[in-house]
């Protein structure tokens, strides 16, 4: 019964399990921007990038605007910063307790 729910967030998982789509949302947290723009903020070549808006535009998470030659991108679903921040968390929580281990062996030295 729950297996459709299951896909659907190992497809949505799958989606986010990329650096570059990472980067490429965070940058998009607050407001719209070129392809250049984008290529600025996260350093990545602007084929890669191009190709990674759109698997991000196929999953629904960035949607578009044309005006003229130039296509603006933006997010179209707020609700995933919020899983974006609690991984944000998870990494700072490692990394204390990694200090916090470090630390301890360091004192027993």
């Amino acid at each position: 019964m729950q297996q459709g729910m299951h896909r659907y967030k190992a497809s949505v998982f799958k989606t986010l399990a990329h650096p570059l789509r990472l980067a490429l949302l965070d940058a998009l947290r607050d407001g719209e921007k070129t392809v250049t723009q984008l290529q600025e903020l996260t350093g990545g070549e602007q084929a890669t990038i191009s190709q990674h808006l759109t698997v991000l535009r196929t999953h629904h998470f960035v949607t578009f605007r044309k005006d003229g030659t130039l296509a603006y991108y933006r997010n179209e679903d707020p609700d995933v910063y919020r899983f974006l921040d609690l991984g944000r968390q998870l990494y700072e929580r490692q990394l204390r307790r990694q200090r916090d281990t470090i630390d301890e062996q360091v004192t027993r030295l």
